[in-house]
């Protein structure tokens, strides 16, 4: 039995890890296709039943059996996905499924239930644990109230049965992982990028048996992973659907609304377009469009609810100009046949907007320190989005690419929970 559990409720991808009563920690894996992986998708699928004694029945999955019951049938399902992107707004409480209210909490309970039930093991495994999980520094969104994301993250987990838990910062607990490593007392600049959030820690690591951690700063923003691949879609995929041609209104000629873009280049959000309004809206424009036919692409993968399908391919772009100066990106779906090579060079201007955020929080999270560059001893990078070139370059070429580490991508925040809590109930 696990003494503390470390869970890592991500917008992309969640992961639990325990400590065990003997020090160590691992994450939990799961089944996913053929193989058994550390991560669990932040995916939930909801679906009627219309066969059997169920029939009519509202059923949902989550993680890897919601996406293939999604892939199953696209049609037939309501994928939802980013759960924790919308935690922060106020205009966002509930969503209706098949003609049934699901309030936001409710939905993260579903998932964080199928969390735990899913992992090897299951609930048997992990009862009578403490419970520690983490929280970005600043939550996603405009206007992001970060008082009522916490308090509605506290509220899914108690409804799914850890009324008891802890809270700790992501960005700390994936510097404590990392601290293991050190030999001498240092302050280490944490940066945890995850597929919502960007969050950064100063912290003070004082290795020994009696280890020390104090943390010196803190800032982050709601821009990762998501927001980098926004841009691929925006500046790839959307004007082969219809973004900056025109339509003809009484002879005049007026540009295609930007806002069905919007929405469309975050996959989250995808759905929404499917409301009766906007998709009347777009058809009325594609009867005056110089283009019409790419008006309809576009209502036609919305229609479909492409969304999962298309973030994979747009995902896999992203990967793989990690690796390469160039990518080619496959999108195909009914007449819509997209094969567009993406260079690294036009990839980075792109992000240009979201790297100078990141830098101003980096400058941020000093500040809140008090403290200068010449401060930092260590950079440690963790998160999807810190294998992006232009991402690790802005952390070595201003702290020196000998002091930047990086690892533990998917799992670093889980297993670094679990040695947070560990601290707290021995303290």
């Amino acid at each position: 039995m696990a003494d503390v559990i470390g869970i890592d409720f991500g917008t992309t991808n969640s992961v639990i890890a325990l400590r065990q009563a003997d020090g160590q920690v691992a994450s939990i894996r799961y089944e996913a296709g053929a193989g058994v992986v550390d991560t669990f998708r932040s995916l939930l699928c909801f679906w009627a039943d219309e066969t059997g004694p169920s029939r009519g029945r509202l059923q949902h999955a989550a993680g890897p059996q919601a996406i293939e019951a999604y892939l199953d049938d696209p049609l037939g399902c309501r994928l939802i996905m980013s759960m924790k992107s919308y935690l922060a707004s106020r205009s966002f409480s509930e969503t209706r499924i098949f003609g049934r209210a699901f309030g936001l909490e409710e939905m993260i309970s579903l998932f964080l239930r199928s969390l735990l039930a899913s992992s090897s093991g299951g609930a048997g495994r992990l009862g009578g644990a403490h419970v520690i999980a983490g929280r970005p520094v600043r939550f996603v969104g405009d206007n992001a109230d970060d008082e009522l994301a916490e308090a509605r993250l506290r509220k899914a987990f108690a409804g799914a049965g850890w009324s008891g838990l802890d809270f700790a910062l992501e960005p700390e607990a994936a510097g404590h992982r990392f601290a293991a490593t050190l030999d001498a007392p240092a302050n280490v600049l944490v940066g945890d990028f995850g597929g919502g959030t960007s969050d950064f820690s100063l912290i003070r690591f004082e290795p020994g048996h009696a280890r020390a951690v104090r943390a010196l700063g803190h800032a982050g923003l709601g821009i990762a992973g998501d927001a980098f691949d926004y841009r691929i879609i925006d500046n790839v995929v959307s004007p082969r659907l219809g973004k900056g041609d025109s339509y003809r209104v009484m002879g005049t000629a007026l540009p295609v609304p930007p806002s069905f873009y919007t929405s469309f280049a975050r996959w989250h959000r995808l759905s929404l377009m499917r409301a009766p309004r906007t998709m009347r809206e777009i058809a009325e424009v594609a009867r005056a469009a110089d283009h019409p036919e790419k008006l309809q692409h576009l209502m036609q993968l919305v229609e479909d609810e492409t969304g999962y399908a298309l973030y994979q391919a747009v995902s896999g772009v992203k990967a793989a100009l990690s690796k390469a100066d160039r990518a080619v990106l496959n999108f195909r779906h009914g007449g819509f046949v997209l094969e567009e090579e993406v260079q690294r060079a036009d990839f980075e201007r792109w992000i240009t907007p979201e790297l100078t955020r990141i830098t101003g929080a980096v400058d941020q999270a000093l500040a809140d320190a008090g403290v200068g560059p010449e401060a930092v001893d260590r950079v440690f990078l963790t998160g999807g989005t810190s294998l992006v070139p232009a991402v690790r370059h802005l952390f070595e070429n201003r702290f020196g690419a000998e002091r930047v580490a990086h690892g533990g991508e998917f799992v670093s925040v889980a297993e670094g929970l679990a040695l947070i809590g560990a601290e707290r109930v021995a303290a």
